[in-house]
């Protein structure tokens, strides 16, 4: 037991300031970069893709604890590069200050090969173009051999075996096998969304588990993520010059398998970043049931110098330097990719149906208002297609089955016997005939129980619930009719509003952006705002308590949309209680009528609330219901 003086003595030495040697070095840096066999296999294939892989061979073993090799055929390493290869603070990547602040590739810090080198043994064997033989350097625990030629082919395998075999507490906190492969597999699913123009083929304890090879990048995400995800989602595509979106994102009320997939690549590289994600969600706001995330798929585009990729140690988040326009960019891609009317098709609203332009345009009157009865009206007097409102699909189909429709049709019960169905058969001679047009939505055959439309198309029936659709319509029409300015209301009395220091900063920061979101903000003191006006539709709804939720977004992501959310909760609600009500008996006209304007109305396919608003039952899922060709 040492006495005091020895203790004392220990103490004072450990306080003295000294240089830690490399292999400890190593081995903190790899606690912040190497966390677990994924992380290690994720810098092997950055590596790999730097290097000008065209082609990546991953083999696993033990979940990546036991075994990681990756071997590409790119431009290989020269021999006496090799030991620097396991340097740290060693790399090809960058060279100056200038380097970093436009960063191409995946690598550019020289960290991860030695922060691997340094927790498990290590095994690089590499051959150029123009080497006659390959060489290897092995290495264990940050200990390195002399450089020996072997055979091999040409470009570079790193294998890396026994991961923290020397660090035996870091290896204990290792999860199961099966969990740390799938934590590998994800790593690998992520190089192959982000690089299609490789192949890609992988196997795990002696096992082959995927082979993807070069292929288109719409066919690479299929076999990602699956047919059914790639079908049920909708392309985004915008190109702003110095800035460009590409990719996919899930429809909200799709049930497909990977709904949690959220996969965006900033220049190719896979990251975690909020600005994107909030404007993803502000895009779907008004289409997401509940509290149900958004899935997606998407390549952002942009100057290197415009985006700080060194702000996180596994350099999975990024710093944008112009964050509200990145977001701005991609809300507006968003929306307007997902702004399809439902059927995937904006058609005609004015084209006559079944029962006639003239008794449509009556319906459209009543339901609707004067701007769809005169879209009626102009298709009735045979107005000419450049002066519809809405975009007629330039080819269209034989519509056989919706003309042998108006041969037997269901008339809306009456409100004693809402819970039944009658038919009627009308005269051969008075039966209506429907025009070969094609509308997504088909034509009306009967109401179900006050509440569904049923309706069928080319393709099968359709059901229609009646009510979340009108509100979806009223709601697009009350956003069109709110405009994209913000009127605003001068306080009689300005209010003084307690805010924290961060809320005074943003507050002087952002003064233009709060006026343009009607919001009159002046310093009342260090920790103190006097609010002088506030937006006209919002003058009642607590505006000192959406003043701090807007200043928390501005501080956090450099933009807020607590402003234009809050006004579109209201006019949701205002919407909900003008929709046609459940229970309402309607002509055929009348659910003729709300079909067309579902077709001209953006995001027609769900409701305010992110139900669905329509359902397509297909043909052959009918035969299957009756066993039908069985």
């Amino acid at each position: 037991m040492p006495d005091g003086a020895s203790r004392a003595k220990a103490v004072a030495s450990l306080r003295q300031i000294r240089t830690l040697p490399d292999h400890l070095v190593n081995q903190i840096a790899a606690g912040e970069v190497i966390e677990r066999p994924a992380a290690a296999l994720k810098e092997l294939l950055e590596n790999a893709v730097d290097g000008g892989a065209r082609a990546i061979d991953i083999e696993l073993a033990g979940g990546g604890a036991t075994l990681i090799q990756v071997s590409d055929d790119g431009r290989g390493i020269e021999p006496e590069q090799l030991p620097l290869a396991i340097a740290r603070h060693a790399t090809s990547k960058i060279a100056s200050f200038d380097d970093l602040e436009s960063v191409a590739s995946f690598g550019f810090r020289g960290e991860a090969l030695a922060s691997i080198a340094s927790v498990a043994r290590l095994a690089i064997t590499s051959r150029t173009q123009r080497g006659h033989s390959a060489f290897r350097l092995k290495t264990e625990g940050g200990t390195s051999d002399a450089a020996e030629p072997v055979s091999a082919r040409l470009g570079t395998t790193v294998t890396v075996a026994e991961l923290f075999f020397n660090t035996p507490a870091r290896r204990r906190f290792l999860k199961s096998e099966s969990t740390e492969y799938a934590h590998c597999l994800d790593a690998v699913r992520r190089l192959g969304l982000a690089r299609s123009d490789i192949a890609i083929q992988l196997s795990h304890n002696n096992r082959a588990v995927l082979r993807w090879p070069v292929q288109a990048w719409p066919a690479r995400v299929a076999a990602v993520l699956g047919d059914e995800w790639l079908a049920a989602a909708t392309a985004v595509e915008a190109d702003g010059g110095v800035l460009a979106v590409q990719g996919f994102v899930l429809k909200p009320n799709s049930a497909v398998p990977n709904r949690d997939a959220q996969h965006l690549f900033v220049n190719g590289r896979w990251v975690r970043d909020k600005v994107v994600l909030h404007a993803i969600r502000d895009a779907l706001r008004d289409q997401m049931h509940g509290a149900s995330a958004p899935a997606f798929v998407l390549k952002l585009t942009l100057d290197p110098r415009a985006v700080d990729v060194n702000v996180h140690p596994a350099k999975t988040e990024v710093r944008f330097r112009d964050s509200q326009a990145v977001h701005q960019f991609v809300r507006r891609a968003v929306e307007r990719a997902m702004s399809g009317a439902a059927g995937s098709h904006a058609t005609s609203a004015d084209a006559p149906v079944a029962e006639g332009a003239a008794s449509v345009s009556a319906a459209a009157q009543k339901l609707f208002g004067d701007r769809v009865a005169a879209a009626f009206a102009r298709a009735a007097d045979g107005a000419e297609a450049a002066s519809r409102p809405y975009p007629t699909r330039p080819t269209a189909f034989d519509f056989g089955v919706a003309e042998r429709a108006t041969q037997y049709f269901f008339a809306p019960p009456e409100p004693a016997a809402a819970s039944s169905v009658t038919a009627r058969l009308p005269a051969t001679e008075n039966a209506p005939t429907l025009p070969a047009i094609e509308h997504p939505l088909g034509f009306a055959l009967a109401q179900l129980h006050g509440v569904y439309i049923l309706a069928q198309n080319s393709n099968g029936l359709i059901l229609v619930d009646m009510h979340a659709a009108h509100e979806r319509i009223v709601y697009e029409g009350l956003k069109a009719q709110a405009g994209a300015a913000m009127a605003t209301q001068r306080l009689l009395i300005p209010s003084v509003v307690s805010a924290s220091e961060k809320e005074v900063a943003a507050a002087e920061t952002h003064r233009e952006t709060l006026q343009q979101l009607g919001f009159d903000v002046s310093l009342g003191g260090p920790r103190s705002l006097t609010l002088r006006s506030v937006p006209t539709l919002l003058a009642d709804a607590a505006p000192e308590a959406l003043l701090h939720g807007v200043l928390a977004e501005l501080d956090e992501l450099g933009v807020s949309a607590a402003i234009e959310s809050r006004r579109d909760e209201l006019l949701s609600t205002m919407a909900c209680h003008a929709a046609v009500r459940a229970n309402r008996a309607l002509t055929i006209a009348e659910m003729n009528a709300l079909l067309r304007e579902m077709e001209a109305t953006e995001r027609a396919g769900s409701c305010n609330h992110g139900r669905p608003t329509w359902y397509q039952l297909t043909l052959r899922e009918l035969d299957a219901l009756f066993m039908r060709g069985r």
